[in-house]
């Protein structure tokens, strides 16, 4: 399996998940996420792969200059041809080219430069986004409690693979 595989199974989830929630729901505040939606979830892991796809010509990425586009966040329809267009970017990835990660850190505008390598920030984004579907399912219990998600939304392959071992034990 390559890691864009891995990655387009995983935006599908979420893709299932966004066609399920009306523009409304999808923008709906939630206390559990902190006072903020779904949609910025989404909206901020998805720009995470976008910054991704347009910076990599360079062979700098700094996830810090993303776009930050507030359609992504509220409108449902507008996330989901985004999804469709990461996929067609990591389509025309190769893998393994190195890189440089730009990172601001602290309450400095000074960057730290730290090498890494396409593959590497391609397993990051799939982590992240990972991560940030655990929260989203917290966050939708408040939003559309009735709503039924495959029991692998938001969790690491590391942690299914686990919970399979421990169901055979």
């Amino acid at each position: 399996m390559t890691i864009q595989y891995a990655i387009k199974n995983t935006l599908n989830q979420m893709s299932l998940l966004i066609a399920a929630l009306s523009d409304e729901e999808y923008s709906q505040v939630s206390v559990s996420l902190n006072h903020s939606t779904i949609g910025q979830h989404v909206r901020h892991t998805l720009e995470f792969f976008t910054c991704l796809l347009e910076q990599y010509p360079q062979g700098v990425i700094n996830y810090d200059r993303r776009s930050r586009d507030p359609e992504i966040e509220t409108m449902a329809r507008r996330a989901l041809d985004l999804i469709e267009e990461i996929g067609v970017g990591l389509d025309r990835l190769v893998g393994g080219e190195e890189m440089v990660l730009e990172q601001s850190v602290g309450e400095s505008e000074e960057c730290i430069i730290v090498p890494t390598n396409l593959d590497r920030e391609l397993i990051y984004n799939l982590e992240h986004v990972v991560h940030h579907m655990a929260l989203i399912r917290v966050g939708l219990r408040e939003v559309k409690p009735m709503l039924h998600l495959d029991e692998s939304f938001g969790v690491a392959s590391s942690t299914l693979k686990f919970r399979e071992a421990q169901a055979k034990a």
